[in-house]
C-alpha cells in the first residue's frame, strides 16, 4: 500500500505481483478494491496496481475540480511515482472514460486497453431515461434492506439474482465496494457529474494502434451493449458480449473475464516486445 502525490492530493494504492504492470481503474462509488477478483487471479504473472479514485476511499478530494481529465492525470501520476514507464490498462464503466483520457495523453505509455461495461461519452451513462430514473430513486428511498436490493437489481441480472443469497450479495459487493450498498456518498453525484463532460468519441481514431479489448454485458442497464459495441467500432477493438451479465461483469462473471484480460493482455505483451501493430477491423464475439 502507498500514497501517491498528485497536484497535492496522495492517493491510496496498492500493488500486489510481480511481472509487467496492470493499472485498474474503478467507476462510480467503487474503491480500487473493488478490483480483488482480478487482483486474486491475475498476481501470479503482472504486478497489479489498483487505487482509490480522489474523493473516494482513502484518497482525499483536494481542491480541485473533479473532472476525467484531472482523475487520469492522477492514474499517470501513480504509474510515475512508481517508476513504471509503460503499462496495461483496464478501467470498468467511468474507469473506462478515465482509460481512454490516459492513453489520449500518453499513448506511448500505454501497451494495451481493456474497457469493461464502458462507453465512448460519459453522457451515454449518466443519461436518466424513465426506467434509469426510477432505478435512482429506489436508491435513495426505502429502508437500508430496500436500498441494498435496489442497487443489486441494478448492477446484476434478475435472473442471475434469482440464484443466489441476495443479503449474502450485498454483504460481499459492499465490501469490494467499500461501503454499504444503501448508501449513496456525495461524491458519487461529484463523479457522476464530472463523467457526463467528457467525451472521447471524436478522438478513437487516435488510439486505434493500441491493442484494444472493449467487454459488454447483454443486461448491463448503465452502459448498454450498443454504446461498448461502437466504442469498439471506434478503436477497432475486439468486442466481446457477456450474454448473462450484467455492469458488475467483473464481480459476476469473475473467472471468464479473468481468462479473457489475461489472453489480451497476453497478447499485448508480444507485440509490445516484437513492435508490432495490431491489425484488421473490431471483432465481435459473444460470450
Amino acid at each position: 500500500m502507498s500514497e501517491a502525490p498528485s497536484r497535492s492530493v496522495p492517493l491510496f494504492s496498492t500493488s500486489v505481483g510481480n511481472g509487467p504492470a496492470v493499472l485498474l481503474i474503478q467507476g462510480v462509488g467503487v474503491i480500487g478494491a473493488g478490483w480483488s477478483p482480478q487482483v486474486d487471479a491475475m498476481a501470479g504473472r503482472f504486478r497489479m496496481i489498483a487505487f482509490d479514485n480522489r474523493g473516494i476511499g482513502s484518497s482525499p478530494l483536494g481542491d480541485v475540480p473533479l473532472s476525467i481529465e484531472v482523475m487520469a492525470d492522477d492514474a499517470i501520476g501513480i504509474m510515475d511515482s512508481s517508476g513504471i514507464d509503460r503499462f496495461h490498462v483496464v478501467g470498468h464503466s467511468m474507469g473506462g472514460l478515465i482509460a481512454l483520457q490516459v492513453a489520449l495523453k500518453a499513448p506511448h505509455r500505454v501497451k494495451s486497453l481493456s474497457l469493461l461495461c464502458t462507453f465512448a461519452s460519459g453522457k451515454d451513462g449518466s443519461r436518466m431515461s424513465p426506467g434509469m430514473l426510477v432505478a435512482a430513486l429506489r436508491l435513495r428511498i426505502g429502508s437500508r434492506e430496500m436500498r441494498r436490493q435496489a442497487m443489486l437489481s441494478l448492477i446484476m441480472p434478475a435472473d442471475y439474482l434469482r440464484t443466489v443469497d441476495r443479503a449474502r450479495l450485498a454483504r460481499t459487493i459492499g465490501s469490494l465496494f467499500g461501503r454499504d450498498l444503501s448508501e449513496q456518498p456525495a461524491i458519487v453525484m461529484k463523479q457522476l457529474r464530472a463523467m457526463s463532460r467528457y467525451s472521447a468519441a471524436s478522438r478513437l481514431r487516435e488510439l486505434r494502434s493500441l491493442p484494444a479489448l472493449v467487454v459488454s454485458g447483454s443486461f448491463d442497464r448503465i452502459a448498454r451493449p450498443d454504446l461498448g459495441h461502437a466504442l469498439a467500432e471506434g478503436l477497432g477493438a475486439r468486442y466481446v458480449e457477456f450474454q448473462d451479465a450484467g455492469h458488475a461483469l467483473p464481480i459476476q462473471c469473475g473467472d471468464r473475464l479473468n481468462a479473457l484480460l489475461l489472453e489480451h493482455i497476453d497478447r499485448a505483451e508480444s507485440l509490445a516486445r516484437s513492435d508490432a501493430q495490431p491489425a484488421g477491423p473490431a471483432v465481435t464475439q459473444p460470450l
